[in-house]
């Protein structure tokens, strides 16, 4: 007798004799190498018992008879669309680490669990959500026109040699050893392996431009891992990476980058911002971060009532300066001495804190500078760093001040110096007239001092300056500050990484080319935690529909008690997914509140409860999440509030 295919729907064999099978694996005559081969083989793919098999006829292993295995022996199918059969696991117990609202939450309905620091596993309930905003964003980056690639994520040192990042990425840079001791890193980011795959596969103008994208996990090595998945070391990203012949053609691409980042974001429905940015280690020259507005954002915004102009503060920029006014008072020097800050001195003399300078000592490759700036604005530094001269500075020790301005921190200024020292002025304060600054002598300040009459025009103007809530923008709006989490950054490289990997094409005229690139981030596994963080409230999560692990949940009272109510809620259920709703049926028999308490937690849009007493009348209990209230509904009112 043979099995046949079709016997066991489960099991990959064409045929073999029973009595081989039995001699198998009664007396075990095989070898390894054959049994292991028929282990594989005989392993049911989807792990679980074999599917049901009603009245089906299947011979016995063992006795060579045949055995009648009725569904009932079986247990049915397991469907995601049931609660009892899928993994949910809440609780109510708020983890002391947990800061953050999203990281709280997150642990709270079961979508993630600690591994390691910054490590996380995904539940089958997060990566739901994972899933769909990942889904998303492949369907606008298709519809943009990028091509799906991936790179691996163990990358060769010599590639990042070649670009100087494997020592200027620093510490978040992870570095392992193979067994022939040859070095690699685990990605952070993947420009390095973009460009030398476009140098293997472009060779003429004729093929771009092109973009390519891919969706795949990330390693930094975060000194401080924090705020879930916030600010993990792992890290789901959609990355993307496009080459250009001309400098126009980025321009094109990175534009429309943008306008695909802005529908990914409006569809996730999401209050968000475009804002100009820094490149940072990235490097390049044009840069717009998109930012989820959140209280509790790492980022400072600033952007204008008059316009859609928004910056991070890093580089946002208030209108210029009015012109300076004549000078008004004769200089003199006044006593100050306890008062070593400009809050302080303007206090002691009864004057408006922006006639106030604060002094900032620094030392760059070049020797010691001094950095002015109005007493009510802090220095940005971001925007010195890019002064002129002003690369990699640092804060000056009280022993260089002492030895370029002869006095101790609290008193300093631009006048009667120790020795000649550079002057950087933010613009603010070049406007200045009549105003006050340290006298670099120990309890002395300097009072009317003018630019031109009691010292000379400073040696450098610049804006280096953090902007202010409220002051006027350079569109003649106010400027507001909020709070942001960065989700997506885009970048116009230009040709630094093709040009360290040699990656060229030949052009129109014959001769080699470099290729420009741009490179296009969205960190798809933080928009899950900023969502939560812009959408919550005490009882839970409130999620934008597009992002719900279900957009709706049918509460089943008493299942196992009722099996008429189960059945209209089953039927219920079948209609729903028909209509096109992405819904699933609480059918775990909890109490009534414990219930709901769960739904409001995971942030289920939309709420239907089906029980004896609504079967009996012909109703259903609907809640949106956001809502006081619940209603009582029939069946077309439902559907027609649901938009169906």
């Amino acid at each position: 007798m043979l099995l046949k295919r079709g016997d066991f729907p489960c099991l990959k064999i064409k045929h073999l004799p029973v009595a081989a099978f039995a001699t198998v694996v009664d007396r075990r005559r095989m070898d390894e190498s054959f049994k292991a081969s028929f282990v594989c083989l005989a392993r049911p793919i989807t792990h679980r018992p074999f599917p049901p098999c009603r009245d089906r006829a299947t011979p016995s292993a063992m006795t060579g008879k045949t055995q009648h295995w009725q569904t009932s022996s079986f247990p049915p199918k397991r469907s995601p669309m049931r609660l009892s059969q899928f993994h949910l696991h809440t609780t109510k117990e708020t983890p002391a680490d947990a800061e953050l609202v999203s990281h709280r939450l997150m642990l709270r309905a079961g979508m993630i669990r600690k591994l390691a620091s910054g490590l996380y596993t995904w539940s089958p309930l997060g990566l739901r959500v994972l899933r769909k905003v990942e889904a998303i964003v492949r369907e606008e980056m298709n519809r943009a026109g990028a091509l799906e690639v991936l790179f691996p994520t163990i990358q060769p040192r010599e590639l990042w040699d070649a670009t100087g990042r494997w020592e200027k990425f620093g510490g978040q840079l992870l570095k392992i050893k193979d067994r022939k001791e040859q070095e690699f890193c685990y990605s952070p980011t993947a420009e390095e392996a973009a460009a030398e795959f476009a140098r293997q596969e472009i060779n003429s103008y004729k093929q771009l431009p092109l973009n390519f994208y891919q969706i795949q996990t990330k390693f930094r090595d975060e000194i401080r891992p924090r705020f879930g998945v916030m600010r993990a070391r792992e890290f789901l990203m959609k990355d993307a990476y496009s080459f250009h012949l001309t400098d126009a053609d980025m321009a094109r691409e990175y534009d429309n980058m943008k306008a695909a980042y802005h529908r990914i974001f409006t569809r996730l429905g999401l209050d968000f911002r475009a804002v100009q940015a820094d490149s940072g280690a990235i490097g390049g020259d044009a840069s717009q971060e998109f930012h989820v507005i959140a209280e509790s954002g790492e980022d400072s915004l600033a952007f204008s009532t008059g316009s859609d102009y928004a910056a991070n503060v890093e580089t946002a920029s208030a209108a210029s300066p009015a012109a300076r006014p004549d000078a008004g008072e004769t200089m003199r020097q006044v006593e100050t001495p306890t008062q070593k800050t400009c809050e302080d001195v303007a206090q002691l003399l009864g004057i408006a804190l922006q006639r106030t300078v604060k002094s900032v000592a620094v030392m760059t490759a070049a020797g010691f500078v001094l950095v002015l700036v109005r007493g009510d604005h802090a220095v940005n530094e971001i925007k010195l760093g890019k002064v002129a001269g002003m690369a990699d500075y640092r804060l000056a020790n009280e022993t260089e001040i002492r030895e370029h301005l002869g006095c101790e921190p609290g008193f300093l200024g631009p006048m009667n110096t120790a020795r000649p020292v550079r002057v950087v002025a933010d613009r603010d304060v070049a406007a200045l007239a009549d105003f006050v600054v340290g006298a670099n002598v120990s309890g002395a300040h300097l009072v009317g001092v003018n630019w031109g009459r009691d010292l000379p025009e400073p040696e450098t103007v610049a804006d280096v300056r953090n902007v202010v809530e409220g002051e006027r923008a350079a569109d003649g709006g106010e400027l507001r500050l909020a709070r942001g989490i960065e989700v997506g950054h885009v970048f116009q490289l230009g040709s630094q990484y093709a040009q360290a990997l040699q990656a060229t094409v030949i052009d129109e005229n014959g001769k080699v080319a470099v290729m420009k690139m741009g490179c296009y981030g969205i960190g798809i596994s933080r928009i899950v935690a900023a969502a939560i963080e812009q959408n919550h409230d005490d009882a839970g999560i409130v999620w934008p529909a597009p992002m719900a692990p279900w957009q709706l949940v049918v509460c089943v009272i008493n299942p196992k008690q009722d099996a008429q109510v189960i059945a209209a809620a089953q039927a219920l259920l079948d209609e729903l997914i028909a209509a096109g709703i992405d819904a699933a049926l609480d059918d775990r028999g909890l109490r009534p509140g414990a219930m709901f308490a769960d739904m409001e937690l995971l942030g289920i849009p939309h709420r239907v409860v089906v029980s004896e007493r609504g079967v009996a009348a012909g109703t259903f209990e609907y809640r949106a999440r956001t809502a006081d209230t619940a209603e009582n509904l029939d069946k077309a009112g439902l559907f027609s509030r649901l938009g169906r």
